[in-house]
């Protein structure tokens, strides 16, 4: 083998060899055999170098397809806020439209409530289609949860951080396993008369409202007429729509004994009269053996709903405000 090699690589220039392409024909002709020891082998694990074990990859086979969105900014981004609860959700996720029905159905129409083994009961006979159920500060603490969940719902709307104290009394209205309403009391030792028909910011309208002629003044320039009409304020208001705004109390203080924290009801269990039967049994149990009378029982700084209802549950628009 050696000696064929050596004849193929004489040191002859190729351009002077005649015989240079015969030499080259002759050596492929002969058997030559390329002879491949490699072999492919398998590819090595990923493995910590410090760890003699290799780790091997555990993918997981269940991709997730769920769709991804980009955020850049806009006003309205996915989410809807429901006029009635306020709570946003995302509409076409099933997630968060099961989460919205069930807090809105607890917002109208009441948290579910299937009654405590030891109920304390206050007795109304005008109560025909649920019952009143008394909470005060010695019930179990699984009693006091129950209570904090109403009233977590009535800070909605009324605020929150103020309504639940250690010496209020709680009375919640139940009907069809649902909490309808809430009221909550305290024990105050004097208040203050409302001064009849005060408001702080009366309402003004216009006069074209009321009727009131208005004075027009003409400006000529030249052949061009422009006639203005000039439209007076009034500040004379009904008293039916003084509802808005602080309302003014009495110098002087007054005796009283119950003071009415906060009063709620449901949204969809407004006026069937709930809010009346709860300040009823105010009235008869707050004070044990004692009834108190309409005119006695004190609102805490009322909205303008809650002062129509002080108005009309005492008869008397000069009503008792602590």
């Amino acid at each position: 083998m050696q000696s064929k090699i050596s004849t193929f690589f004489k040191s002859t220039p190729a351009s002077s060899s005649p015989n240079n392409d015969d030499d080259l024909s002759i050596w492929e002709n002969q058997q030559h055999h390329i002879i491949n020891t490699y072999t492919r082998r398998r590819p090595n694990p990923i493995a910590v170098p410090s760890d003699p074990k290799p780790v091997t990859l555990v993918k997981n086979k269940k991709r997730n397809y769920a769709q991804f969105h980009l955020d850049f900014g806009q006003s309205d981004f996915l989410l809807r806020a429901c006029p009635t609860c306020g709570v946003k959700f995302t509409p076409g996720d099933p997630q968060d439209e099961k989460s919205h029905n069930e807090f809105h159905k607890s917002y109208t129409q009441g948290i579910q409530f299937r009654g405590w083994a030891k109920e304390n009961v206050v007795p109304l006979p005008s109560v025909d289609s649920g019952r009143i159920v008394l909470f005060s500060g010695t019930d179990p603490s699984s009693h006091r949860k129950k209570v904090e969940e109403v009233v977590r719902m009535m800070e909605i709307e009324l605020g929150s951080g103020w309504i639940l104290q250690d010496r209020c009394k709680v009375y919640l209205f139940v009907s069809l396993n649902r909490v309808s309403g809430c009221l909550v009391a305290e024990p105050i030792e004097k208040a203050f008369k409302v001064v009849s028909g005060s408001v702080a910011k009366p309402i003004i309208h216009s006069a074209k409202k009321r009727g009131v002629k208005t004075r027009s003044t003409t400006l000529q320039f030249g052949n061009v007429i422009f006639q203005r009409e000039v439209e007076r304020k009034v500040a004379n208001v009904s008293d039916s729509e003084k509802m808005e705004g602080a309302i003014f109390c009495d110098s002087e203080p007054t005796a009283a004994a119950c003071g009415i924290r906060a009063i709620w009801v449901t949204p969809s269990n407004r006026r069937k009269g709930i809010a009346i039967q709860l300040l009823d049994a105010v009235r008869k149990s707050f004070c044990p053996g004692l009834e108190l009378e309409r005119s006695q029982l004190a609102f805490s700084q009322p909205t303008s709903a809650g002062k129509a209802l002080a108005t009309s549950y005492t008869g008397n628009e000069s009503f008792l405000a602590y």
